[in-house]
């Protein structure tokens, strides 16, 4: 099949400190314990790990070894079980977390007649109802492998580093994006391929590396700093959640590895 006309622009999102003011998977850690999936233990160290999200974000080390303890801790989950959890507090918990400048925006490409992409290191299925309350065109996430209906705890496709570069370019070419018209948002060094794959990178809430590399490049840097509800913005809530993956719902793993990395520090 031959690749489309390039002539359409795109607006590519990263999810956590860009669109969203908290980490989307650190959220879900209260109702995975209220199920049972994790202990009290894993909320407390889950709590502690957002509180320094927050404060400093994580290096591609940190990410790495988050990704390596979700695989160990989400294995044999149950799907099933995981779809009610997130059907039925997922609205609850997002929805106030979503930057009002970061709605604006969106809504200044749609209106421009661009397709607004999320694409993310969280699971897809965790992604995937946050881009239906943005109205955003299409999403892309981490996918995790599934068997007689449990998470193997195998990674099928890590949406991460490089990799969210490479996907990038796939939908310009499956498409027609014009990449040099395109626009990328984002608040980590670790999404620098992200940014380098667009004509029109911008850093949003940048950890310090990026904010050296914004400068350097004389790449824009934006501040986000108003959470708010959706259902207080012209967007509309879609009604309709999917089940979360495990890295989606690995609130626990990134928390207790963030918790362990912070201590060790401090010793």
């Amino acid at each position: 099949m031959e690749p489309a006309s390039t002539n359409r622009v795109a607006a590519f999102f990263d999810l956590d400190k860009t669109i969203i003011a908290k980490s989307s998977t650190l959220a879900f850690s209260r109702p995975l314990f209220k199920e049972g999936l994790i202990n009290r233990r894993a909320v407390l160290k889950s709590a502690y790990a957002q509180f320094m999200y927050v404060l400093a974000g994580a290096d591609s080390d940190q990410t790495e070894r988050m990704r390596d303890y979700i695989t160990q801790l989400c294995g044999g989950w149950d799907v099933a079980q995981v779809r009610a959890i997130v059907e039925e507090t997922l609205h609850d918990i997002v929805d106030p977390l979503v930057y009002a400048e970061a709605t604006e925006l969106i809504a200044e490409h749609q209106a421009a007649g661009h397709d607004v992409v999320i694409i993310s290191a969280t699971g897809e299925e965790i992604s995937a109802p946050i881009a239906h309350m943005l109205g955003a065109s299409q999403v892309i996430g981490t996918r995790m492998v599934v068997a007689d209906g449990k998470y193997t705890g195998e990674i099928e496709f890590y949406c991460y580093g490089e990799n969210k570069a490479k996907a990038i370019a796939e939908l310009a070419t499956r498409h027609g994006y014009d990449l040099d018209a395109c626009h990328s948002y984002t608040d980590s060094s670790t999404d620098l391929p992200m940014l380098e794959a667009v004509g029109r990178p911008c850093a949003v809430n940048p950890d310090k590396a990026l904010r050296k590399a914004a400068l350097e490049r004389d790449w824009p840097v934006l501040t986000f700093n108003n959470p708010v509800s959706l259902r207080n913005k012209v967007f509309s809530p879609s009604g309709t959640a999917l089940a979360v993956t495990a890295v989606g719902l690995g609130a626990v793993a990134a928390g207790a590895t963030w918790y362990g990395l912070y201590r060790r520090k401090r010793r």
